[in-house]
């Protein structure tokens, strides 16, 4: 495990890994968090991970970390970091194994009180429309011909087969199609995981669940976004499945052979990487966005079990329940941006794991119905909380290459949580406060425990306190669908 570094405070929400702190460090590392979240992180592997993050060629200062950061493989989740294009590397780790893990809203015209009295009888349908759990199959097939589409297509190839509106497209992150994917490099046993994939939801921490609308701060933009306090709202969280872990898989093994015959040695092997530029590098790139099509084409598949699952349980036409997208957007994913870099402007790569795109008002990249706000971010809590939905701020752009929080964090590791809680008391205190739970299994719901993650309210009020988002909405769980 990598050693603990000693962080330095610079204001209320800021403290540093100082670029002396660890051997190697090329640039100083950046935590935003606070006295309430500091006390989950200290002593925790993450913040070296944050540290060896820095040491890497050609990265752009600072190494990042957001408020809910926690350990994980290579960077901490919750880590930023921008690249050079010349001088600088792409790491696999950098980016995650479930490639474009992300979240997606949709709002409906129901209210909470109209959907209580069946909240059971939805709840058990989504579950039997949107297969879930480790290895999850059962969703829309696809031939290999259409595996290699879906990669190229992302999610306008599920709505151009029935699987969604055209309307669902421009209100997502890169309109659900990042450029640059090739199907050539993905794998063969990477394809093969996708056949029987898409459109199912997965295990761990992926979800769909069920929310009401329970607080509003800023009226204009909410009313933007179609969200109305007491309104019922679903929010949908999972990536690319077995197909995007093969992508990962593949690529951290060929770069650890390539970096072992260069006689290249790393401060922790997890950061595997190859240089931007190299055909290395461009090849894991363009499979990195043949994955993120794939989850953006699961996610949208998802979105068609989720209107039918409504349309069948209130008996009325899933269009007159409105049940549109509100946002789709991506926290496991390294893009090409344009960003301020000693005193100039320069494109680097942006590596985000576990963390969001935070773009400001006025940004191209925001849907035009938003633009004139900054870009959805949406933050989910856990089942027992609540979610949030918040939006970028310039100075995002100049403390965070524009990024955020992805969520609220875990505090503890999955066997630590089996061992912490017990599925029955879990349920029953979920059921205590009327939130209805179906799972795959005891420990997706275990493991998934409230207790598990830190308070999502704090991990907001960094975010917000440190000039990355502004809150929005808040919404609250009515029920859960859990991998």
């Amino acid at each position: 495990m990598p050693a603990t570094p000693q962080l330095v405070r610079r204001d209320e929400f800021t403290f540093e890994i100082p670029r002396d702190e660890s051997a190697g460090m090329r640039v100083p590392g950046l935590l935003f968090s606070d006295d309430a979240l500091l006390g989950g992180v200290a002593g925790d592997p993450s913040l070296g991970q944050l540290a060896n993050v820095a040491t890497l060629p050609g990265i752009q200062a600072p190494a990042l970390a957001m408020p809910d950061i926690h350990f994980g493989y290579g960077f901490p989740v919750g880590g930023v970091a921008a690249f050079d294009l010349a001088e600088g590397v792409v790491s696999p780790g950098g980016i995650g194994y479930d490639i474009n893990c992300g979240v997606r809203l949709l709002r409906s015209s129901l209210t909470a009180e109209e959907v209580r009295p069946r909240l059971a009888a939805l709840v058990d349908r989504l579950y039997h429309e949107v297969p879930s759990g480790v290895g999850a199959r059962g969703g829309r097939g696809l031939s290999r011909t259409e595996v290699d589409e879906v990669l190229v297509g992302g999610a306008r190839w599920a709505v151009e087969h029935g699987l969604g509106r055209a309307a669902d497209l421009p209100v997502q992150e890169e309109e659900g199609c990042l450029a640059g994917a090739d199907p050539a490099a993905v794998s063969d046993g990477a394809r093969q995981r996708g056949l029987k994939q898409l459109g199912t939801l997965g295990s761990g921490n992926h979800f769909l669940e069920v929310q009401a609308v329970d607080q509003v701060f800023d009226p204009e933009y909410a009313d933007a976004l179609g969200l109305v306090p007491g309104r019922t709202v679903v929010m949908l969280h999972t990536g690319s499945r077995g197909l995007g872990h093969q992508v990962a898989t593949d690529y951290i093994q060929a770069m650890d052979r390539d970096l072992a015959g260069q006689g290249v040695t790393l401060v922790d092997r997890q950061l595997s990487c190859a240089p931007v530029g190299s055909e290395s590098g461009q090849r894991y790139l363009a499979a990195m966005a043949a994955g993120a099509n794939f989850a953006w084409a699961n996610r949208q598949a998802i979105t068609h079990g989720v209107r039918r699952a409504f349309a069948a349980v209130f008996d009325r036409p899933a269009e007159e329940l409105d049940l549109a997208v509100v946002y789709d957007v991506a926290h496991n994913i390294a893009k090409v941006e344009e960003h301020a870099v000693d005193g100039g402007r320069r494109k680097v790569l942006v590596h985000r794991k576990g963390a969001t795109r935070a773009f400001p008002a006025g940004r191209e990249e925001v849907p035009a119905p938003y633009r004139r706000f900054g870009q959805p971010v949406l933050i989910p809590g856990d089942m027992g909380t609540a979610s949030y939905v918040l939006a970028g701020l310039p100075t995002s752009m100049t403390r965070s290459f524009g990024s955020s929080c992805h969520g609220a964090g875990r505090r503890l590791s999955r066997h630590a949580a089996e061992r912490a809680f017990r599925y029955e008391e879990v349920t029953r205190g979920l059921a205590g406060r009327g939130i209805v739970v179906r799972s795959s299994s005891r420990e997706g719901v275990t493991q998934e425990a409230p207790g598990a993650y830190k308070d999502v309210e704090e991990v907001v009020r960094v975010a917000e306190g440190a000039g990355l988002t502004r809150r929005v909405a808040r919404l609250v769980p009515l029920g859960v669908v859990k991998g």
